[in-house]
Parts: structure tokens; C-alpha cells; sequence
């Protein structure tokens, strides 16, 4: 299974979601991320806060969604509500879309255990949905599932 993470500027909740369900749920999914309008470098906190929690991230980048026609993702996942709002490139069509609200880690004021936090929650929160993700996956390719009750099952995860 194919997914791609979508976020508006590719810096941070995205690359989250790509960096730990690469690790998680390597062999049985496969996550790249992407923006609509990309930052061009990822967050530096969100390579701190994913090597702290123990997250491979070499490789990881800030690119556009244009890079990923020939991907042909199997679903994508918006993680921000302003790229949830936009609209996708015409060969996301076969795709399963879902929206999974996160909030953004890299725009908490305060603290650095303030920022900390936000970003361990955050991550917290993906591990969850990937986790389940990895169980609907395995069920998918050996039950198979149809599409919309794939669609509901994602969606669910997305509102936890």
C-alpha cells in the first residue's frame, strides 16, 4: 500500500507522518510527503524531535506534490486543514482521500518543554493512527477491502 502525506508547506506534520509510518509500517506501507506550496527545507525541530523519539531521518525533504504523479498513491492524507481545503492534482483521482487533522507543533509559543510537547504529541498521535493503519493495511491485502469501506475505516482513524 502507497501512501502520501499532504500538507501545505511540506515542513513539518507531513514529514512527521512520512518519517514514522516509514518505520513502523515498513513492508506494508510505503509514505512519501509532499506540499502543495513546499517550504523547500524541513523544520529543524521536526528532525530533532523525530531522532529524540528514536526516528530514522535521512532522506526526509520539503518537495511539491508535483513530484509524485508517477507514485500513484494508493491513498493521501492531508494532515493540515488548509490543504484539506485545496484542490488536488487531477491524478490524485484514483486515490483514496482522507484528512487527518493535526495540529501544527512547529507554531507553539512558549517554552521549549512547551514546543517539546507539542511536537512528542504530535507524534504520539501519528504512532496511533499508524499503528491501526498497519492492521487495516494487512486486512486490505489479504481480505481486501472495497473502497468505501476503506474510506470509512480511514476516516475513522483520522478522527481519533
Amino acid at each position: 500500500m502507497k501512501i502520501l502525506y499532504i500538507c501545505t508547506h511540506n515542513r513539518c506534520r507531513s514529514i512527521l507522518s512520512e518519517a514514522v509510518t516509514n518505520q513502523l509500517a515498513g513492508g506494508v506501507i510505503n509514505a512519501q510527503s509532499a506540499g502543495s506550496q513546499p517550504a523547500g527545507v524541513v523544520h529543524p525541530l521536526s528532525v530533532k524531535y523525530l531522532e529524540q523519539a528514536g526516528y530514522n531521518t535521512d532522506g526526509l525533504q520539503s518537495q511539491s506534490w508535483d513530484e509524485f504523479e508517477s507514485f500513484a498513491p494508493d491513498i493521501v492524507v492531508t494532515v493540515c486543514d488548509s490543504a484539506a481545503g485545496e484542490s488536488c492534482p487531477v491524478w490524485f483521482g484514483n486515490s483514496i482521500k482522507v484528512h487527518w487533522g493535526l495540529s501544527d507543533p512547529s507554531k507553539v509559543v512558549g517554552s521549549d518543554k512547551d514546543i517539546e510537547t507539542a511536537f512528542n504529541q504530535c507524534i504520539a498521535l501519528i504512532e496511533g493512527r499508524v499503528k491501526a493503519l498497519i492492521t487495516l493495511a494487512e486486512t486490505a491485502q489479504s481480505k481486501g477491502f472495497d473502497r468505501d469501506e476503506l474510506r470509512k475505516a480511514l476516516a475513522q482513524l483520522g478522527a481519533q
